[in-house]
């Protein structure tokens, strides 16, 4: 095979060569020239936002999940409540990780097909006025939904209360404004829709609060506010930074702005989507969620109803034709996952179709149509 597998996955994704190349020099991690492709970094994420004036933003190694218990542990006071919208694999994570915090919380749980409810968060914030802050995914990629940010957050502002934006699978890609949308934390990951390596994340935190974050947190590597304060006086970060990730995504940001920012990304991804879902429909895959809550990110489909079909053999036989697929993460039903993301085209996933008809071959399925129809 001459060229790397592509992988249809949630991040890690597909990057550029360009990206690549620039992690092949190494870089002092208190060097002025990296202190300024830091700076650089941060302030091309505001403008992602629109939030120069309303936010700071904040970078924090390791994985994006390290991020979202940073932000909680951080935003959140020691007697703080959280109420966690879940509708999926990734907003329980973020619930499990508030408790570890020794967080007050809530879960308000809703079907993995359905959007979150702003009028139901109405409702629990006027029944409980002991919640200070609400927690939700943008894009919960468990299933792939599409959950309605602005609804939630203004039902927040209504009530007064914190929220904290999960938008790891959605920054970059799905519209989000600072100056529309109110927010007091906002986490991502370079290894989503910019396109970058997997290896940081980066939170927004609102001027406004930023002060009353201080001595929140319980831990010496995760106070953000703490990070926050020295890298201003500094220019530096805390503790060692993830050098090679930083620039690679500095090269994925420029190449972002190159292609058109936020708007052209999502555009590109739709077609994507489309391409997928056209191609995987002509096997006869069904996909999980309605088009009306499906964000262009990535897909669940239900498995085959074919007794033959086996997830791992499957994955295997997409693999050996340069493809990487993810598994499923609903509870109730068997499914997998392709994503549109990355630093691919229609061209990719329509080659990515052809090796999943090639796999339902080599295991003998006539059809990818699941056993039951929803």
């Amino acid at each position: 095979m001459d060229r790397d597998r592509i992988l249809l996955t949630p991040g890690p994704l597909t990057t550029t060569l360009r990206t690549k190349l620039v992690m092949l020099r190494d870089w002092g991690s208190w060097d002025a020239d990296f202190n300024a492709v830091t700076a650089r970094v941060r302030k091309s994420l505001l403008k992602v936002l629109h939030a120069e004036g309303t936010h700071v933003v904040v970078p924090l190694q390791g994985s994006g999940t390290f991020s979202v218990e940073a932000a909680v542990a951080t935003l959140v006071p020691r007697d703080g409540h959280v109420l966690v919208l879940d509708n999926g694999a990734y907003c329980k994570r973020a619930a499990k990780l508030t408790q570890m915090m020794g967080r007050r919380c809530t879960v308000v749980s809703f079907d993995e097909a359905e959007p979150v409810s702003a009028q139901v968060l109405d409702h629990k914030l006027t029944a409980d006025t002991t919640i200070t802050h609400v927690l939700a995914i943008h894009c919960e990629t468990g299933a792939g939904i599409w959950n309605p940010l602005q609804k939630v957050a203004d039902v927040c502002a209504k009530h007064g209360k914190g929220l904290i934006v999960d938008a790891m699978s959605s920054f970059g890609a799905l519209p989000i404004d600072a100056r529309e949308t109110r927010f007091d934390a906002l986490i991502a990951a370079s290894g989503k829709c910019l396109e970058g390596v997997p290896g940081m994340g980066f939170v927004f935190i609102r001027k406004a609060v930023l002060d009353t974050c201080a001595g929140n947190s319980q831990s010496l590597a995760m106070d953000l506010h703490d990070q926050h304060v020295y890298m201003e006086k500094t220019g530096q970060w805390r503790f060692t930074p993830p050098t090679h990730v930083l620039v690679a995504l500095a090269e994925a940001i420029a190449q972002f702005e190159e292609e058109g920012g936020q708007s052209a990304r999502l555009a590109r991804y739709t077609r994507n989507y489309q391409a997928l879902i056209d191609g995987m429909a002509r096997l006869g895959f069904l996909p999980f969620l309605d088009p009306q809550v499906q964000a262009p990110i990535i897909v669940t489909f239900h498995a085959p109803g074919d007794t033959r079909y086996d997830f791992k053999t499957f994955y295997e036989a997409a693999k050996q034709r340069g493809f990487i697929l993810y598994p499923g993460k609903l509870t109730q039903v068997e499914t997998f996952r392709v994503g549109c993301i990355g630093a691919i085209g229609p061209n990719e996933i329509e080659q990515a179709v052809e090796a999943v008809a090639h796999a339902l071959e080599d295991m003998g399925i006539a059809s990818g149509e699941p056993a039951i129809k929803d």
